[in-house]
């Protein structure tokens, strides 16, 4: 576990997508710790609840930011109610999948360039934003929340793949530019964690609740530039090298995924 006198250090921490699923876990988790928390997010209601529930539980002092990140006319604002605020751990954790069902790329033209707002301009610019306060006080962490899927190119998700093997990518070439000067960047690229985006899919050995992904993932911040977040997430990316591509990109395997998916969850 990162030590809660490493965490002192840092004035606040702030997370995208805090208003449910991973981003809200990582905020309580981190609000226990004491620290003070920003959240942001696009669903009002959803901010306002989880900023009573932490400030209730915890006693951290919680503000709230509302920002549709499939837009790209938010970053000025943003900075803007950020101004007066030291943020030493930023987690860029908004994203989009626009359907849990594998589906064919010409399927899905709407919301292309919402995707790549969400899923890669967030992190870009919100990083832009906060490392320049890290850079200056010579430390800080920044967690961006990539996916086991871009760490193959994986058919019928291919928008959602591919935004996210951005992640990685710019992720570890920060922390290699950034590494000397106190600063932890570190990408993260889970397997099935049960959430609103996942539709809630039944958690098992492998399929995590997002309290519990959190809480093991904050053991292996300072590990490397890259983890799965859990042992069990680990050893499935490993398992998963050993099938030969053509078995994984084969419409029998295909199948059997669309019908597992159908299976455990509630709402498809």
């Amino acid at each position: 576990m990162l030590h809660l006198k490493h965490l002192k250090q840092y004035m606040a921490e702030m997370i995208t997508g805090a208003g449910d699923g991973i981003g809200k876990a990582y905020s309580f988790e981190l609000a226990r710790q004491g620290l003070n928390v920003v959240l942001i997010s696009r669903t009002l209601k959803k901010l306002q609840a989880a900023a009573a529930e932490i400030e209730c539980t915890t006693g951290s002092s919680v503000k709230i930011i509302q920002a549709d990140f499939t837009k790209d006319n938010i970053y000025e604002y943003i900075r803007e109610k950020l101004k007066g605020l030291e943020i030493g751990i930023l987690v860029n954790n908004v994203g989009m999948l626009p359907n849990l069902l594998p589906s064919h790329f010409l399927d899905t033209p709407d919301e292309i360039q919402s995707l790549i707002h969400c899923n890669i301009t967030s992190v870009v610019k919100m990083t832009q934003l906060i490392l320049k306060q890290m850079e200056s006080r010579q430390k800080g962490l920044i967690l961006n929340i990539s996916s086991g899927v871009a760490l193959f190119p994986w058919p019928l998700y291919s928008m959602y793949s591919a935004s996210k093997a951005f992640v990685c990518m710019f992720s570890k070439a920060l922390q290699a530019e950034y590494k000397r000067k106190g600063i932890i960047i570190q990408v993260l690229t889970p397997y099935a964690v049960s959430t609103p985006m996942t539709k809630y899919l039944h958690t098992n050995m492998v399929t995590k609740t997002a309290d519990d992904f959190v809480k093991e993932s904050l053991n292996y911040i300072t590990i490397g530039d890259e983890t799965c977040g859990c042992l069990t997430h680990e050893l499935l990316r490993s398992f998963l090298r050993l099938i030969p591509s053509w078995v994984l990109y084969s419409s029998t395997f295909q199948k059997k995924y669309m019908d597992y998916l159908k299976q455990n969850t509630n709402t498809i």
